[in-house]
């Protein structure tokens, strides 16, 4: 696979950009017109050759961009990873699972040998490569979690099983959609999920977690999200929100093409096999609507959904105030004509 990594920021002059194959890719979340909060799980099976769900974890021309990224946030605030300590052997669990599965995925940038207990990890991209005792901390320069997730795009948690719940107790969190680690670290399922509009009502995170609890080892699932993010910003962080969100009263008819950003999460969960813990990645993709509207069917239904989404929900992700310019933007490109069922373009 021949791919170009971009070098961008997603800060300060915000020069990220998608490519056209990135925007032909990227996981366009509704397949219906209208949206309502639901637990929409499927199996996370490989899918297309070329698509986001082609592999476990998905690689892509903003990866190194987006370590170099993680690495400043940490830098400004090392407590955007956090892990229990009976959480580390849940963080051995997620190294091995992306370690093997990147080295089978993209054979050209990451490898992996192993003579029992001692692994050669060697990620090209990121200009790395280490020699460690599985199972032994002491061998690599952090935690097992926080080292393999220093080199993966998207968010992480670890929830322990117990007492019929699952609890957040380890996490790498840098581009997360206005909520924090630090807070949410220790909380139940339902605990974490609290702030979300309507969906308790509909017992939406009853049936998730039951779900939940039952996930086997060897059979991940997947789900999107989303939210709206003005710029082209990874660290939408509450305890950043001095400094994103004001950016919010300043978008204008002008701007809100380049500005306004559909912000999708390819949410997957794993049964981890020694730990018995849940794995949560949470990967962030972000279109401008200016290439969102590239893609005419995505272009229509775009603008009915945010014309029909419920107000709570509006105001829970975030785009309440920029609606009606949203809507005077979106409403050129739809000519009124019927959109087929499902993700996919026309």
């Amino acid at each position: 696979m021949s791919l170009d990594f971009n070098d961008e920021t997603f800060r300060g002059d915000f020069t990220y950009r998608n490519s056209e194959r990135a925007i032909k890719r990227f996981p366009f979340p509704f397949p219906e017109d209208n949206y309502m909060y639901s637990v929409n799980m499927e199996p996370h099976v490989p899918g297309p050759v070329g698509s986001v769900f082609e592999h476990m974890f998905d690689v892509d021309e903003h990866y190194v961009s987006e370590m170099r990224d993680r690495a400043q946030v940490l830098a400004d605030d090392p407590l955007r990873c956090q892990s229990l300590p009976h959480m580390e052997l849940a963080g051995w669990d997620l190294l091995e699972l992306i370690m093997e599965s990147k080295a089978l995925d993209y054979p050209h940038w990451f490898s992996l040998t192993k003579d029992g207990n001692q692994w050669h990890w060697v990620n090209r991209p990121l200009q790395i490569e280490q020699k460690f005792t599985f199972l032994d901390a002491s061998t690599l320069p952090c935690g097992p979690m926080e080292y393999i997730t220093r080199q993966t795009q998207g968010d992480f948690t670890l929830q322990d099983q117990r007492d019929e719940d699952l609890w957040i107790e380890a996490g790498m969190v840098t581009t997360q959609a206005d909520w924090s680690l630090d807070f949410d670290i220790g909380m139940s399922f339902k605990q974490w999920h609290a702030p979300v509009p309507l969906a308790h009502q509909l017992g939406i995170f009853d049936r998730a977690l039951k779900f939940l609890l039952k996930l086997q080892h060897g059979v991940p699932v997947r789900r999107f999200n989303w939210t709206m993010t003005v710029d082209p910003l990874l660290d939408t962080s509450p305890e950043n929100y001095p400094k994103w969100g004001p950016s919010k009263t300043t978008m204008t008819p002008e701007t809100v093409g380049r500005r306004q950003h559909l912000r999708v999460e390819l949410q997957t969960l794993h049964r981890l096999p020694r730990s018995n813990a849940i794995a949560f990645p949470i990967r962030c993709y972000l279109i401008s609507f200016q290439d969102l509207v590239t893609v005419p069917k995505w272009a229509r239904r775009m603008h009915r959904v945010v014309q029909t989404i419920p107000d709570e929900l509006a105001t829970y992700k975030g785009f309440i105030r920029n609606k009606p310019l949203m809507l005077d933007y979106l409403a050129q490109f739809d000519d009124g004509l019927p959109t087929s069922p499902g993700f996919a373009p026309e």
